[in-house]
Protein backbone atom coordinates (compact mmCIF):
# COMPACT_ATOMS: atom_id res chain seq x y z
CA UNK A 1 0.00 0.00 0.00
CA UNK A 2 1.17 3.53 -0.69
CA UNK A 3 1.84 5.86 2.13
CA UNK A 4 0.04 9.11 1.58
CA UNK A 5 0.45 12.63 2.88
CA UNK A 6 -2.49 12.90 5.24
CA UNK A 7 -2.99 16.62 5.07
CA UNK A 8 -2.10 19.63 2.98
CA UNK A 9 1.14 20.90 4.48
CA UNK A 10 0.54 24.50 3.66
CA UNK A 11 -3.00 25.84 3.59
CA UNK A 12 -4.10 28.82 1.57
CA UNK A 13 -4.26 30.87 4.76
CA UNK A 14 -0.55 31.45 4.13
CA UNK A 15 -1.72 34.14 1.76
CA UNK A 16 -3.46 35.96 4.60
CA UNK A 17 -0.20 35.81 6.56
CA UNK A 18 1.53 37.47 3.63
CA UNK A 19 -1.14 40.16 3.58
CA UNK A 20 -0.53 40.81 7.26
CA UNK A 21 3.20 41.11 6.63
CA UNK A 22 2.54 43.62 3.86
CA UNK A 23 0.54 45.73 6.28
CA UNK A 24 3.54 46.15 8.58
CA UNK A 25 5.47 49.39 8.67
CA UNK A 26 9.02 49.95 7.57
CA UNK A 27 8.58 49.48 3.83
CA UNK A 28 9.84 51.95 1.30
CA UNK A 29 7.75 53.51 -1.43
CA UNK A 30 10.20 52.08 -3.91
CA UNK A 31 10.20 54.79 -6.57
CA UNK A 32 13.86 54.04 -7.31
CA UNK A 33 13.82 50.43 -6.20
CA UNK A 34 14.66 47.36 -8.25
CA UNK A 35 14.20 43.63 -7.79
CA UNK A 36 15.43 40.85 -10.06
CA UNK A 37 13.20 37.79 -10.18
CA UNK A 38 14.43 34.54 -11.68
CA UNK A 39 12.16 32.58 -14.02
CA UNK A 40 12.97 29.15 -15.48
CA UNK A 41 12.14 29.85 -19.11
CA UNK A 42 11.56 32.65 -21.58
CA UNK A 43 8.02 33.80 -22.22
CA UNK A 44 6.01 32.65 -25.21
CA UNK A 45 7.02 34.22 -28.51
CA UNK A 46 3.71 36.09 -28.51
CA UNK A 47 2.89 38.26 -25.49
CA UNK A 48 -0.76 38.52 -26.48
CA UNK A 49 -2.52 37.44 -23.26
CA UNK A 50 -5.43 35.92 -25.19
CA UNK A 51 -3.20 33.30 -26.82
CA UNK A 52 -0.60 32.71 -24.07
CA UNK A 53 0.09 28.98 -23.73
CA UNK A 54 2.82 28.66 -21.13
CA UNK A 55 1.96 28.87 -17.44
CA UNK A 56 5.16 30.86 -16.94
CA UNK A 57 4.00 33.41 -19.51
CA UNK A 58 0.58 33.78 -17.88
CA UNK A 59 2.33 34.14 -14.52
CA UNK A 60 4.19 37.24 -15.69
CA UNK A 61 1.37 38.73 -17.77
CA UNK A 62 -0.87 38.55 -14.67
CA UNK A 63 0.93 41.74 -13.57
CA UNK A 64 0.49 43.54 -16.89
CA UNK A 65 -3.11 42.78 -17.84
CA UNK A 66 -6.48 42.71 -16.11
CA UNK A 67 -9.95 41.59 -17.04
CA UNK A 68 -13.30 42.89 -15.96
CA UNK A 69 -12.66 40.82 -12.83
CA UNK A 70 -9.50 39.24 -11.41
CA UNK A 71 -8.62 36.76 -8.65
CA UNK A 72 -7.28 37.80 -5.29
CA UNK A 73 -4.91 35.71 -3.17
CA UNK A 74 -7.84 33.71 -1.77
CA UNK A 75 -8.99 32.77 -5.27
CA UNK A 76 -12.07 34.99 -5.03
CA UNK A 77 -12.99 37.00 -8.12
CA UNK A 78 -13.08 40.73 -7.43
CA UNK A 79 -13.96 43.67 -9.71
CA UNK A 80 -11.02 45.02 -11.72
CA UNK A 81 -11.62 47.00 -14.92
CA UNK A 82 -15.28 46.75 -13.95
CA UNK A 83 -16.39 48.34 -10.68
CA UNK A 84 -19.28 45.94 -10.24
CA UNK A 85 -21.33 43.36 -12.10
CA UNK A 86 -24.56 41.40 -12.02
CA UNK A 87 -25.75 38.07 -13.44
CA UNK A 88 -29.36 37.52 -14.41
CA UNK A 89 -31.28 34.66 -12.79
CA UNK A 90 -31.06 32.42 -15.84
CA UNK A 91 -27.29 32.80 -16.06
CA UNK A 92 -27.41 34.02 -19.65
CA UNK A 93 -26.52 37.71 -19.28
CA UNK A 94 -23.55 39.14 -17.37
CA UNK A 95 -23.69 42.92 -16.98
CA UNK A 96 -20.61 45.00 -16.09
CA UNK A 97 -20.23 48.62 -15.07
CA UNK A 98 -16.82 50.02 -15.96
CA UNK A 99 -14.68 51.53 -13.24
CA UNK A 100 -14.13 55.27 -13.63
CA UNK A 101 -10.92 56.48 -15.25
CA UNK A 102 -9.05 53.19 -15.68
CA UNK A 103 -5.97 53.91 -17.78
CA UNK A 104 -4.13 51.76 -20.28
CA UNK A 105 -0.35 51.83 -20.16
CA UNK A 106 -0.35 54.05 -23.26
CA UNK A 107 -2.27 56.72 -21.32
CA UNK A 108 -5.68 56.24 -22.94
CA UNK A 109 -8.77 55.65 -20.82
CA UNK A 110 -10.56 52.31 -21.02
CA UNK A 111 -13.89 52.57 -22.83
CA UNK A 112 -16.78 50.19 -23.47
CA UNK A 113 -15.50 49.94 -27.05
CA UNK A 114 -12.20 48.55 -25.74
CA UNK A 115 -14.04 46.00 -23.62
CA UNK A 116 -16.26 44.93 -26.49
CA UNK A 117 -13.31 44.63 -28.90
CA UNK A 118 -11.31 42.54 -26.42
CA UNK A 119 -14.15 40.15 -25.65
CA UNK A 120 -15.22 39.94 -29.30
CA UNK A 121 -11.66 38.92 -30.10
CA UNK A 122 -11.83 36.12 -27.50
CA UNK A 123 -15.22 35.00 -28.83
CA UNK A 124 -14.12 35.15 -32.47
CA UNK A 125 -17.13 37.25 -33.38
CA UNK A 126 -15.70 38.28 -36.76
CA UNK A 127 -13.93 35.04 -37.70
CA UNK A 128 -16.63 32.72 -36.39
CA UNK A 129 -13.98 30.72 -34.49
CA UNK A 130 -13.45 31.47 -30.77
CA UNK A 131 -9.87 32.44 -30.00
CA UNK A 132 -10.50 31.34 -26.41
CA UNK A 133 -12.40 28.05 -26.18
CA UNK A 134 -14.39 29.11 -23.12
CA UNK A 135 -15.96 31.91 -25.18
CA UNK A 136 -17.65 29.50 -27.60
CA UNK A 137 -20.88 30.01 -25.62
CA UNK A 138 -20.87 33.79 -26.14
CA UNK A 139 -23.76 35.00 -28.29
CA UNK A 140 -22.96 38.72 -28.28
CA UNK A 141 -21.06 41.48 -26.51
CA UNK A 142 -23.48 44.37 -26.16
CA UNK A 143 -22.69 48.00 -25.34
CA UNK A 144 -25.57 49.25 -23.18
CA UNK A 145 -24.22 52.76 -22.61
CA UNK A 146 -20.87 54.47 -22.19
CA UNK A 147 -20.32 52.75 -18.83
CA UNK A 148 -22.07 49.40 -19.25
CA UNK A 149 -21.33 46.23 -21.21
CA UNK A 150 -23.34 43.02 -21.41
CA UNK A 151 -21.99 39.57 -22.16
CA UNK A 152 -24.86 37.54 -23.59
CA UNK A 153 -24.56 33.75 -23.70
CA UNK A 154 -26.23 31.27 -26.03
CA UNK A 155 -26.96 28.92 -23.15
CA UNK A 156 -27.23 29.46 -19.42
CA UNK A 157 -23.93 29.27 -17.56
CA UNK A 158 -23.77 30.43 -13.96
CA UNK A 159 -20.05 29.56 -13.83
CA UNK A 160 -18.88 31.77 -16.70
CA UNK A 161 -17.50 34.60 -14.56
CA UNK A 162 -13.91 33.21 -14.23
CA UNK A 163 -13.56 33.51 -18.00
CA UNK A 164 -14.03 37.25 -17.70
CA UNK A 165 -10.57 37.55 -16.24
CA UNK A 166 -9.72 37.71 -19.97
CA UNK A 167 -7.48 40.73 -20.54
CA UNK A 168 -8.91 44.05 -21.71
CA UNK A 169 -6.73 45.63 -24.42
CA UNK A 170 -7.02 48.91 -26.37
CA UNK A 171 -9.37 48.39 -29.33
CA UNK A 172 -7.02 50.17 -31.73
CA UNK A 173 -3.85 48.37 -30.64
CA UNK A 174 -2.86 45.90 -33.33
CA UNK A 175 0.46 44.61 -32.03
CA UNK A 176 -0.35 42.89 -28.75
CA UNK A 177 2.05 40.06 -29.52
CA UNK A 178 5.19 42.23 -29.33
CA UNK A 179 4.01 45.41 -27.58
CA UNK A 180 1.61 44.40 -24.79
CA UNK A 181 -0.52 47.22 -23.38
CA UNK A 182 -2.74 46.46 -20.43
CA UNK A 183 -4.18 48.09 -17.32
CA UNK A 184 -2.23 46.22 -14.63
CA UNK A 185 0.07 47.59 -11.92
CA UNK A 186 3.12 46.95 -14.12
CA UNK A 187 3.74 47.93 -17.71
CA UNK A 188 5.91 46.15 -20.23
CA UNK A 189 9.19 47.87 -21.14
CA UNK A 190 11.28 45.40 -23.14
CA UNK A 191 12.50 41.85 -23.59
CA UNK A 192 15.82 40.34 -24.58
CA UNK A 193 15.10 36.79 -25.81
CA UNK A 194 16.54 34.09 -23.53
CA UNK A 195 17.91 36.80 -21.23
CA UNK A 196 15.31 38.98 -19.52
CA UNK A 197 12.01 40.85 -19.51
CA UNK A 198 11.80 44.35 -18.05
CA UNK A 199 8.68 45.74 -16.34
CA UNK A 200 8.06 49.10 -14.71
CA UNK A 201 5.37 50.13 -12.24
CA UNK A 202 2.47 52.04 -13.76
CA UNK A 203 2.04 55.41 -12.06
CA UNK A 204 -1.55 55.84 -13.29
CA UNK A 205 -2.75 52.44 -12.07
CA UNK A 206 -6.34 52.71 -10.80
CA UNK A 207 -5.75 50.55 -7.71
CA UNK A 208 -3.06 50.24 -5.07
CA UNK A 209 0.22 51.17 -6.71
CA UNK A 210 3.10 48.71 -6.98
CA UNK A 211 5.70 49.20 -4.27
CA UNK A 212 8.80 48.39 -6.33
CA UNK A 213 9.45 50.56 -9.36
CA UNK A 214 11.51 48.28 -11.59
CA UNK A 215 11.22 44.52 -12.16
CA UNK A 216 13.80 42.53 -14.09
CA UNK A 217 12.75 38.98 -14.89
CA UNK A 218 15.97 37.09 -15.46
CA UNK A 219 15.76 33.81 -17.36
CA UNK A 220 17.62 31.08 -15.46
CA UNK A 221 17.05 28.07 -17.69
CA UNK A 222 19.84 25.97 -16.19
CA UNK A 223 18.53 24.61 -12.89
CA UNK A 224 22.11 23.95 -11.74
CA UNK A 225 22.88 27.70 -11.70
CA UNK A 226 19.91 28.83 -9.61
CA UNK A 227 21.75 28.75 -6.27
CA UNK A 228 24.76 30.53 -7.79
CA UNK A 229 22.53 33.29 -9.16
CA UNK A 230 20.80 33.76 -5.81
CA UNK A 231 23.96 33.66 -3.70
CA UNK A 232 25.83 35.88 -6.15
CA UNK A 233 23.13 38.55 -6.00
CA UNK A 234 22.12 38.52 -9.67
CA UNK A 235 18.70 37.16 -8.63
CA UNK A 236 16.75 38.35 -5.58
CA UNK A 237 13.75 36.03 -5.73
CA UNK A 238 13.04 32.66 -7.28
CA UNK A 239 10.06 30.39 -6.83
CA UNK A 240 9.63 26.61 -7.07
CA UNK A 241 12.99 25.60 -5.67
CA UNK A 242 13.86 22.11 -4.52
CA UNK A 243 14.73 21.30 -0.91
CA UNK A 244 18.30 20.64 -2.04
CA UNK A 245 18.57 24.09 -3.58
CA UNK A 246 17.11 25.75 -0.49
CA UNK A 247 19.57 23.91 1.75
CA UNK A 248 22.47 25.52 -0.13
CA UNK A 249 21.28 29.09 0.44
CA UNK A 250 22.63 31.32 3.22
CA UNK A 251 20.11 31.33 6.04
CA UNK A 252 21.07 34.87 7.05
CA UNK A 253 20.51 36.20 3.54
CA UNK A 254 17.28 34.59 2.35
CA UNK A 255 13.79 34.07 3.67
CA UNK A 256 12.11 30.87 2.49
CA UNK A 257 8.37 31.00 1.94
CA UNK A 258 6.55 27.70 1.60
CA UNK A 259 3.26 27.07 -0.18
CA UNK A 260 1.92 24.84 -2.93
CA UNK A 261 2.33 25.07 -6.70
CA UNK A 262 -1.39 24.50 -7.34
CA UNK A 263 -0.96 22.11 -10.21
CA UNK A 264 -1.21 18.41 -10.98
CA UNK A 265 2.15 16.80 -11.63
CA UNK A 266 1.71 13.52 -13.49
CA UNK A 267 3.23 11.28 -16.07
CA UNK A 268 1.02 12.48 -18.92
CA UNK A 269 0.49 9.80 -21.54
CA UNK A 270 -0.25 10.18 -25.24
CA UNK A 271 -3.42 8.07 -25.29
CA UNK A 272 -3.37 7.80 -29.09
CA UNK A 273 -0.05 5.92 -29.39
CA UNK A 274 0.78 2.32 -28.57
CA UNK A 275 0.90 0.99 -25.95
CA UNK A 276 -0.85 3.84 -24.13
CA UNK A 277 -4.01 3.46 -26.22
CA UNK A 278 -4.64 0.38 -24.05
CA UNK A 279 -6.31 1.11 -20.70
CA UNK A 280 -4.70 -1.93 -19.08
CA UNK A 281 -1.21 -0.66 -19.92
CA UNK A 282 -1.98 2.74 -18.42
CA UNK A 283 -3.42 1.09 -15.32
CA UNK A 284 -0.32 -1.10 -14.99
CA UNK A 285 1.87 2.00 -14.78
CA UNK A 286 -0.44 3.42 -12.11
CA UNK A 287 -0.08 0.25 -10.04
CA UNK A 288 3.71 0.41 -10.42
CA UNK A 289 3.80 3.94 -9.01
CA UNK A 290 4.79 4.66 -5.41
CA UNK A 291 3.85 8.27 -4.79
CA UNK A 292 5.56 8.56 -1.42
CA UNK A 293 8.88 7.48 -2.93
CA UNK A 294 8.52 10.20 -5.56
CA UNK A 295 7.74 12.85 -2.96
CA UNK A 296 10.57 11.68 -0.69
CA UNK A 297 13.10 11.99 -3.51
CA UNK A 298 11.76 15.09 -5.26
CA UNK A 299 10.51 17.25 -2.39
CA UNK A 300 11.76 15.75 0.88
CA UNK A 301 8.37 14.13 1.44
CA UNK A 302 6.45 17.37 1.00
CA UNK A 303 3.51 17.85 -1.32
CA UNK A 304 0.03 16.41 -1.62
CA UNK A 305 -0.86 13.23 -3.46
CA UNK A 306 -3.46 13.59 -6.19
CA UNK A 307 -5.37 10.74 -7.81
CA UNK A 308 -6.87 12.69 -10.68
CA UNK A 309 -6.68 16.05 -12.45
CA UNK A 310 -7.55 18.34 -9.56
CA UNK A 311 -5.31 19.92 -6.94
CA UNK A 312 -6.34 20.43 -3.28
CA UNK A 313 -6.88 24.20 -3.45
CA UNK A 314 -10.10 23.36 -5.33
CA UNK A 315 -11.63 22.12 -2.10
CA UNK A 316 -15.10 21.63 -3.55
CA UNK A 317 -13.91 19.28 -6.29
CA UNK A 318 -10.71 17.68 -5.01
CA UNK A 319 -11.38 13.99 -4.26
CA UNK A 320 -8.82 12.59 -1.83
CA UNK A 321 -10.43 9.13 -2.09
CA UNK A 322 -9.19 8.82 -5.68
CA UNK A 323 -5.64 8.58 -4.31
CA UNK A 324 -6.53 4.97 -3.50
CA UNK A 325 -7.71 3.99 -6.98
CA UNK A 326 -4.28 2.46 -7.57
CA UNK A 327 -2.25 1.54 -4.52
CA UNK A 328 1.17 0.15 -5.33
CA UNK A 329 0.81 -3.47 -6.49
CA UNK A 330 3.64 -4.79 -8.67
CA UNK A 331 2.04 -8.17 -9.28
CA UNK A 332 -1.24 -6.60 -10.35
CA UNK A 333 0.70 -4.35 -12.74
CA UNK A 334 2.50 -7.34 -14.28
CA UNK A 335 -0.77 -9.23 -14.70
CA UNK A 336 -2.36 -6.28 -16.51
CA UNK A 337 0.63 -6.01 -18.85
CA UNK A 338 0.35 -9.71 -19.64
CA UNK A 339 -3.38 -9.35 -20.38
CA UNK A 340 -2.57 -6.43 -22.69
CA UNK A 341 -0.02 -8.52 -24.60
CA UNK A 342 3.15 -7.27 -22.92
CA UNK A 343 4.20 -10.13 -20.61
CA UNK A 344 7.85 -9.05 -20.92
CA UNK A 345 7.10 -5.35 -20.57
CA UNK A 346 7.94 -2.69 -23.15
CA UNK A 347 10.14 0.35 -23.71
CA UNK A 348 9.04 3.98 -24.00
CA UNK A 349 10.33 7.54 -23.70
CA UNK A 350 9.57 10.21 -21.12
CA UNK A 351 10.20 13.67 -22.62
CA UNK A 352 10.92 16.27 -19.95
CA UNK A 353 11.76 19.98 -20.05
CA UNK A 354 15.27 20.18 -18.60
CA UNK A 355 14.73 23.53 -16.85
CA UNK A 356 12.23 22.07 -14.35
CA UNK A 357 14.32 20.05 -11.90
CA UNK A 358 11.31 18.66 -10.02
CA UNK A 359 9.94 17.11 -13.20
CA UNK A 360 13.35 15.74 -14.19
CA UNK A 361 13.81 14.21 -10.73
CA UNK A 362 10.31 12.73 -10.87
CA UNK A 363 11.05 11.10 -14.23
CA UNK A 364 14.17 9.52 -12.75
CA UNK A 365 12.21 7.97 -9.90
CA UNK A 366 9.54 6.68 -12.28
CA UNK A 367 12.21 5.11 -14.45
CA UNK A 368 13.44 3.08 -11.47
CA UNK A 369 9.95 2.14 -10.29
CA UNK A 370 8.87 0.87 -13.72
CA UNK A 371 11.84 -1.49 -13.85
CA UNK A 372 10.05 -3.62 -11.24
CA UNK A 373 7.36 -4.51 -13.79
CA UNK A 374 9.73 -5.03 -16.70
CA UNK A 375 9.10 -1.65 -18.31
CA UNK A 376 12.06 0.41 -19.56
CA UNK A 377 11.62 4.18 -19.49
CA UNK A 378 14.13 6.32 -21.37
CA UNK A 379 14.37 9.97 -20.35
CA UNK A 380 14.69 12.56 -23.12
CA UNK A 381 15.66 15.98 -21.75
CA UNK A 382 14.76 18.90 -24.01
CA UNK A 383 14.73 22.67 -23.81
CA UNK A 384 11.46 24.36 -22.89
CA UNK A 385 10.74 25.70 -26.38
CA UNK A 386 11.21 22.22 -27.82
CA UNK A 387 8.89 20.74 -25.19
CA UNK A 388 6.23 23.36 -25.91
CA UNK A 389 6.37 22.86 -29.68
CA UNK A 390 6.82 19.10 -29.84
CA UNK A 391 4.88 17.84 -26.83
CA UNK A 392 2.20 20.39 -26.00
CA UNK A 393 1.46 21.88 -29.40
CA UNK A 394 2.67 19.13 -31.73
CA UNK A 395 1.54 16.15 -29.60
CA UNK A 396 4.59 14.32 -30.90
CA UNK A 397 5.55 12.34 -27.80
CA UNK A 398 4.90 9.14 -25.89
CA UNK A 399 4.85 10.49 -22.35
CA UNK A 400 5.97 13.52 -20.38
CA UNK A 401 6.30 14.66 -16.78
CA UNK A 402 4.89 18.12 -16.29
CA UNK A 403 2.60 20.06 -13.98
CA UNK A 404 -0.77 21.09 -15.40
CA UNK A 405 -2.33 24.16 -13.82
CA UNK A 406 -5.59 26.11 -14.14
CA UNK A 407 -5.65 29.35 -16.13
CA UNK A 408 -8.65 30.45 -14.05
CA UNK A 409 -9.82 29.28 -10.63
CA UNK A 410 -12.56 27.03 -12.00
CA UNK A 411 -13.14 23.31 -12.44
CA UNK A 412 -13.56 23.64 -16.19
CA UNK A 413 -10.12 25.23 -16.52
CA UNK A 414 -8.67 21.95 -15.24
CA UNK A 415 -11.10 19.49 -16.80
CA UNK A 416 -11.98 21.07 -20.14
CA UNK A 417 -8.61 19.98 -21.57
CA UNK A 418 -9.67 16.31 -21.46
CA UNK A 419 -12.70 16.78 -23.70
CA UNK A 420 -12.06 14.81 -26.89
CA UNK A 421 -12.00 17.78 -29.27
CA UNK A 422 -10.29 20.29 -26.97
CA UNK A 423 -7.35 22.12 -28.49
CA UNK A 424 -5.58 21.76 -25.14
CA UNK A 425 -6.01 17.98 -25.02
CA UNK A 426 -2.34 17.29 -25.73
CA UNK A 427 -2.74 13.79 -24.23
CA UNK A 428 -5.26 12.88 -26.98
CA UNK A 429 -7.60 11.50 -24.32
CA UNK A 430 -10.88 10.31 -25.82
CA UNK A 431 -13.75 9.03 -23.70
CA UNK A 432 -17.42 9.51 -24.64
CA UNK A 433 -18.57 9.02 -21.04
CA UNK A 434 -16.20 11.75 -19.90
CA UNK A 435 -17.38 14.12 -22.64
CA UNK A 436 -20.99 13.55 -21.59
CA UNK A 437 -20.28 14.21 -17.90
CA UNK A 438 -18.34 17.36 -18.69
CA UNK A 439 -21.15 18.59 -20.95
CA UNK A 440 -23.70 17.93 -18.22
CA UNK A 441 -21.60 19.92 -15.73
CA UNK A 442 -21.12 22.94 -17.97
CA UNK A 443 -24.71 23.08 -19.17
CA UNK A 444 -26.32 22.94 -15.74
CA UNK A 445 -27.13 26.03 -13.68
CA UNK A 446 -27.52 23.94 -10.53
CA UNK A 447 -24.32 24.03 -8.46
CA UNK A 448 -24.97 20.59 -6.97
CA UNK A 449 -25.43 19.08 -10.43
CA UNK A 450 -22.27 20.81 -11.67
CA UNK A 451 -20.24 19.49 -8.75
CA UNK A 452 -21.62 15.97 -9.14
CA UNK A 453 -20.68 15.82 -12.80
CA UNK A 454 -17.25 17.39 -12.35
CA UNK A 455 -16.53 14.73 -9.73
CA UNK A 456 -17.76 12.11 -12.17
CA UNK A 457 -15.22 13.46 -14.67
CA UNK A 458 -12.46 13.15 -12.08
CA UNK A 459 -13.50 9.60 -11.24
CA UNK A 460 -13.45 8.62 -14.92
CA UNK A 461 -9.96 10.08 -15.41
CA UNK A 462 -8.72 8.16 -12.39
CA UNK A 463 -10.33 4.80 -13.12
CA UNK A 464 -9.51 5.01 -16.82
CA UNK A 465 -5.89 5.85 -15.93
CA UNK A 466 -5.87 8.74 -18.37
CA UNK A 467 -2.47 9.59 -16.88
CA UNK A 468 -0.27 8.46 -14.00
CA UNK A 469 -1.26 11.03 -11.37
CA UNK A 470 1.29 11.91 -8.72
CA UNK A 471 1.12 15.11 -6.67
CA UNK A 472 0.67 18.82 -6.20
CA UNK A 473 4.24 19.93 -5.58
CA UNK A 474 5.33 22.18 -2.72
CA UNK A 475 6.38 25.68 -3.73
CA UNK A 476 9.54 26.84 -1.98
CA UNK A 477 10.28 30.50 -2.68
CA UNK A 478 13.63 32.07 -1.85
CA UNK A 479 13.51 35.84 -1.40
CA UNK A 480 16.43 38.03 -0.42
CA UNK A 481 15.60 39.30 3.05
CA UNK A 482 15.93 42.88 1.82
CA UNK A 483 12.47 42.34 0.34
CA UNK A 484 9.09 41.26 1.68
CA UNK A 485 5.45 40.91 0.67
CA UNK A 486 5.39 37.64 -1.26
CA UNK A 487 1.87 36.23 -1.48
CA UNK A 488 0.73 32.78 -2.52
CA UNK A 489 -2.27 32.45 -4.82
CA UNK A 490 -4.33 29.28 -5.47
CA UNK A 491 -3.27 29.70 -9.10
CA UNK A 492 0.05 29.59 -10.94
CA UNK A 493 0.73 33.32 -10.62
CA UNK A 494 3.03 35.76 -8.84
CA UNK A 495 1.77 39.19 -7.80
CA UNK A 496 4.76 41.48 -8.14
CA UNK A 497 2.81 44.53 -6.96
CA UNK A 498 2.74 43.29 -3.35
CA UNK A 499 6.53 43.02 -3.07
CA UNK A 500 8.31 45.79 -1.19
CA UNK A 501 11.76 46.89 -0.04
CA UNK A 502 12.13 46.55 3.71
Amino acid sequence: MRKRVSKILVMLVVSSLAIALCACGGRKAGNDSLITIGIPQDLDESLDPHVAEGAGTREVLFNVFEGLVKPNSNGDLIPAVASDYSINESGTVYTFTLRDNVKFHNGSTVTVQDVKASLDKCAGTESGEPLVAAFSNVKAINIVDDKTVEVELNEADTDFLPNLTAAILPADHLDASTDPIGTGPYKYVSRSPQENIILESFDDYWGEKAKIKNITLKIVADADTIVMNLEGGSVDLMARLTNEQVSQLSADKFDIEEGTMNLVQALYLNNSVEPFNDTKVRQALCYALNVQEVMDFVSDGKGTEVGSSMFPAFGKYYMKELNDTYNTDTEKAKALLAEAGYPDGFEFTITVASNYKQHVDTAQVLKEQFKAIGVTANINLVEWDTWLNDVYLGRNFESTVVGVDASTFSARAMLGRFVSDSGKNFMNYNNAEYDAAYKAATESTDEAVQTENYKKCLTILSEDAANVYIQDLPNLVAINNKFGGYEFYPLYVMDFSKLYVK
